[in-house]
Formats: C-alpha cells, structure tokens, sequence
C-alpha cells in the first residue's frame, strides 16, 4: 500500500512539473507580467500628468494673483491721481467772487431795464409782456420752456438776460441721442482714468461757489426725449430742502477727488435755473406732462417790432435776491378772492365737461404767478389770461378731436361769462386754435 502511494505521489508531482514547465503556461507567465509592467507604467504616466496639472495650476494661480496685486496697486496708484482736472482746477485757483450786485430793484425795474438793455445793447426787441412772463417764470421755477417758431428770439432772450445779470448764460446744446444723466455731466473713462467733465459740470461746480443767478440755456430741449435725460434733475426740484438736491457723479470716492464732491455727488445749485429753447416741428419729441407741470412756459409767436431806447445798464443780481422779492410780490400781490372763487368754479367745469384738473402742483404755481406778474408791471387779468392757457387747457390737446370741436365754443362761452367778455383772450384763442388744428 505503501508503494502505491509513492508510486501516486511521484506521478503526480512528475505531472504538476509537466504542467508548470509547459510553453503555454510560461506565454501566460510572460503575459501577465508585461501586463503588470504596462500598468505600472500607465500610472507612473497619470500620476505624472496630474502632477503637471497640478504644477500648472499653482503657476496659473500664482500669475493670477500676481496680475491682481499689480491691478490694485496700480489702483491705488490710480487713485493718487487727479481724475476730475477741471473741478480740481477750481478748487485751486477759487473763484472771482463780486460784491458790486444791484441791491435796491424791484421786479418791475428788473423787466424795464432788461428789455431796454436787450434793445440798447444787443439789438433785440421783445414785447414788454414776454419781458414780464420771462421774468415772473424764472422767479415761480428753476425750469423755463421758451417755446414757439425758429426764429423767434428765444435762445436770445435766455442769453441776453444773462448778460442783463452780468453772468454770461452757459448754452448747452441738446443732442439727439442723449439718454441719461451721463450725457449732460459727463463719464469717467476706465482706459484713460479720467472724468470726462462737460461745461455744465464745471459751471454747476462753480456756482456752488457764487451767489450770482446761473442760466443755463439748454438749446433745443425736445430734440431728445426730455424726460430721460433730464430726469433726475426733474425729481431733484421737486425736493422741498435745496440741502438735499444731490446729483450722482460717479459711484465712488478717491481722496484726491475735488472738495465740494461728496462722496461722488454734486450739490444741484440753488443759484442754476435751466432754460430750454423748444421747437414744435417733425424733428422734435412732444414734451410730457410730466415735464411741463414742473416748468414755467413762455410761447414765443412772433417777433416784436423794433422801438426806440434809451440808455440802460446791466444789473448783476444774486440768487437770494430775486427770490426775495418773488416772496416780497406773493405778500404783497395775493390772488383775489374773487379770482380764487373763479378759479374753483373754472376748476369743477373742466373736471365735469373734460376730466382735466388744475391739480396741487399747478394750482401752487398759479398762486406764484400771478402776484409775481403784477410786481413785473402786469395786471391780474393778464396773468390768469396767461397762466391758465399754458399750464391748465394745454391739457385740452389730448382730448377727444370730436368732442373737443362740439364742446369748444361752450367753453370760450363759460370762461368770458365767468371772467368778462374779452377779459381772457389767449385762453379763448388758444380754445378755438387748437379745435381747428387737432
């Protein structure tokens, strides 16, 4: 038994050896290390591919952070320089401050002398009326729209009455593709490093300076959509506190930016009134509502015959002045009852027939207005003839073209029955001009 087991055994062992020495086994032995090899290689591979990755991205990263710090150190250098040169300009050499101002005048004067001055001086003619609502315009609002055919002298007047006052008007000439606040104050340019300052800018700056009355004329007003580029100006009147009117400039501060700059805003003027020159022809964009309840309108028709003169003199007024005796007018001049209670009945009329109202905004105005025109030399007649044509039934113009044509003529009929026949004959004229024209 014993034999046959090493007989077994031996067999065996002689076949396991067969088995482990065969050519096909040792191919698979070959295989299976190449194999190892190749993916001892491959990972050497990755792992090294990774490893560039990785070196890549800390160089990448490195280089980042090193254009970074060259960014904000030229930054900080940046900002070291002088970005706004004109406003900074100011600043260093100051401003010529006068004390020779006109102090005893009333507004009456003021109007004779200046159509005088524009007659002597500048060789141009205006009826004393114009004069009066000019002036009585600029003393009710900061914002006056001189309106009417090309031709008629409105950019003239705005610029003689600068000259009246001795503080040359800044003429701002309207463009057609302006949009925002940007277009009238200027930009800063991130290549040059530099606030590409406008002259309204400037001279908005320097009448911070001054007490001087500042007309700014801007010429062609409607060629462009009012409301968008002026704007903020719009909604920066309406603020009770002078204090408070603030303008955007840019929406940074740099230590070296010019001293009346407040954290990147202006302070809008108290002393600046705007002027825009307006023409009614394909060109043009209407003017809203919402522009026109803000200002004060002249409409320049026709151009008034020249007349002799005498001499005249300039009259360098200061801002604080001219709004006291507008306050000086409405104590001394208020709106009689007797027109107020017309005003009322006129006001219920037009809410019944056309759906239109005075509103609060108006109604302040018109009791401005009208004790302001009477200092100028007017008659209370005359101013409510005016005012209600310009602010109350320009409104009719959006009325129904029908309705307006049946209804117009009861209307010429209510206003002479409720004020006196022939007492207001723009309003009636206006009425009749325009059921024939819409």
């Amino acid at each position: 038994m014993s034999n046959v087991i090493n007989v077994l055994t031996a067999d065996g062992a002689s076949s396991v050896l067969e088995i482990l020495t065969s050519p096909l086994l040792i191919i698979i032995y070959i295989a299976v290390v190449i194999l190892l090899i190749l993916l001892v290689v491959i990972s050497v591979m990755i792992n090294e591919r990774r490893f560039n990755q990785s070196v890549k991205r800390i160089l990448s990263q490195a280089k980042k952070t090193e254009k970074l710090d060259q960014l904000e150190r030229e930054e900080k250098a940046g900002k070291n320089k002088n970005r706004f040169e004109l406003l900074k300009k100011i600043d260093a050499e100051g401003v010529n401050k006068r004390s020779d101002f006109t102090q005893s005048c009333t507004l009456h004067e003021i109007c004779d002398e200046f159509r005088l001055f524009a007659a002597n001086r500048l060789n141009l003619y205006y009826d004393i009326s114009d004069i009066r609502q000019f002036v009585a315009g600029l003393a009710v609002s900061r914002i006056l729209i001189l309106q009417g055919m090309s031709g008629t002298g409105k950019t003239s007047l705005a610029y003689a009455f600068g000259e009246f006052i001795d503080n040359s008007s800044v003429v701002i000439p309207v463009q057609p593709m302006w949009k925002e606040r940007t277009d009238l104050l200027g930009y800063y340019n991130e290549f040059t490093r530099r606030f590409n300052e406008t002259l309204l800018l400037e001279k908005m700056y320097e009448a911070g300076e001054r007490e001087d009355m500042y007309i700014t004329i801007m010429d062609e007003l409607n060629i462009a959509r009012v409301e968008y580029y002026f704007a903020e100006f719009l909604s920066l009147l309406e603020i009770p506190n002078p204090e408070a009117r603030y303008l955007e400039v840019v929406s940074d501060h740099w230590e070296t930016d010019p001293a009346k700059l407040k954290n990147g805003r202006i302070r809008l003027p108290e002393n600046m009134w705007f002027v825009g020159t307006a023409n009614n022809d394909d060109s043009t964009f209407s003017i809203s509502d919402k522009v026109y309840d803000r200002a004060m309108v002249l409409n320049l028709d026709r151009k008034s015959e020249p007349f002799q003169t005498s001499s005249s003199k300039k009259m360098p007024l200061t801002a604080k002045k001219f709004d006291e005796l507008a306050r000086k007018a409405v104590e001394d001049y208020s709106v009689t009852q007797e027109s107020l209670a017309r005003l009322d009945q006129l006001d219920k009329y037009l809410i019944e027939k056309f759906q239109i109202t005075f509103g609060n905004r108006i109604m302040r105005q018109i009791l401005r207005y009208i004790p302001i025109f009477i200092a100028c030399g007017g008659t209370e007649p005359e101013a409510l003839d005016d005012i209600l044509t310009k602010k109350v039934l320009r409104k009719l113009e959006t009325q129904n073209t029908a309705y307006l044509r049946s209804e117009s003529e009861e209307l010429c009929n209510y206003i002479e029955g409720l004020f006196g026949e022939n007492a207001m004959p723009r309003c009636t004229e206006y009425i009749r001009r325009i059921a024939r024209n819409i």
